[in-house]
């Protein structure tokens, strides 16, 4: 039987290509001309959910342009008026990107993995700050991915093509993984940007092997205490993950929203990513009215540092309210 260490070491000539290609995100770049955004340190920040921890674990933050583009079903006039209602800049915007981690008894999860080794300098941040908050990469023992974009699915193989978190088993969505692991599809994306999705996708679990990668059905529990919840929309098969003790609840939401200061406060807006930008609309109403309901602590991977909160209606919308500084 072939171990996971021998795997690694038999596939790195054939992920040759992945380690030289040139998948750097164009959305994971700082534009120059707009500064740098300054990484919170510590990166890390920890709270409890009844005797859960959970650790959001920042890998970084994007800045970008403000463009037509960014908001795909709004006139940039009315974006940028509801950006500087919140006193924000209207001529770009941050995208952070946070992973979290569960420690759950001896369990250590983690949900989705950042850029790793292929953002721009700004990210790739997420062993640093996992690190700075007493753990290694070794100690990870299951990573669950909420969907299959870029920024969510990189830091799981280094540009050597070695699988980072070596000792974990990777669970996946069933939809999402068949969407992208799908012949035909990836047949049909000869160019731009679903080219790269589906070239990148492939490349990180194609050949993953089969004790490593475990597929799940979106509203199964997939660990002890851990229920995944789908939210599809912004991909075919995006999942979220509510994690319970003691009666407490916390909500990773991925990409239910991306900044919040937009896609929270008005949930009808459509960031450019949307895949189904109306069933992202729909799910993202329906996630947040429960959330508010249940006041419920939530994590949002593209939120402000630390990302991890509350929400609050707002008008006819929501406003993120991160938990107390330690």
């Amino acid at each position: 039987m072939v171990n996971r260490r021998q795997f690694i070491s038999s596939s790195l000539g054939g992920f040759a290509a992945y380690a030289a290609g040139t998948f750097v995100p164009a959305w994971a770049q700082n534009a120059p001309n707009l500064g740098t955004p300054v990484l919170p340190n510590p990166g890390f920040r920890r709270v409890k959910v009844g005797q859960v921890e959970v650790v959001s674990l920042l890998d970084g933050v994007s800045r970008r342009p403000l463009g037509e583009e960014f908001v795909a079903n709004a006139p940039l006039a009315e974006v940028k008026a509801l950006l500087a209602s919140q006193g924000l800049s209207t001529d770009y915007v941050d995208v952070p990107y946070t992973p979290f981690l569960v420690v759950a008894g001896q369990r250590r999860i983690l949900m989705d993995t950042g850029l790793g080794d292929w953002g721009g300098p700004t990210t790739g941040k997420l062993l640093e700050n996992l690190r700075a908050a007493g753990f290694g990469a070794e100690d990870i023992d299951t990573v669950l991915i909420s969907h299959y974009h870029g920024d969510h699915i990189n830091g799981l193989r280094n540009r050597a093509g070695e699988y980072v978190f070596r000792n974990a088993t990777v669970m996946v969505p069933a939809g999402e993984h068949a969407y992208w692991m799908d012949e035909t599809r990836a047949a049909q994306a000869t160019a731009g940007r679903m080219k790269g999705l589906f070239d990148n996708a492939r490349r990180t679990f194609g050949s993953m092997p089969a004790g490593m990668l475990q597929i799940f059905e979106p509203g199964s529990e997939v660990l002890p205490g851990i229920t995944s919840v789908n939210a599809y929309g912004h991909t075919p098969g995006m999942t979220m993950f509510d994690v319970r003790s003691d009666g407490e609840s916390f909500i990773f939401l991925a990409d239910l929203t991306n900044i919040p200061a937009l896609f929270a406060r008005n949930p009808d807006l459509a960031v450019a990513f949307d895949m189904d930008a109306e069933a992202a609309r729909q799910t993202r109403r329906m996630a947040f009215e429960r959330i508010v309901a249940n006041n419920a602590m939530v994590g949002g991977f593209h939120f402000p540092f630390p990302a991890v909160g509350h929400m609050v209606a707002v008008g006819a919308g929501y406003d993120f309210k991160p938990v107390a500084p330690a």
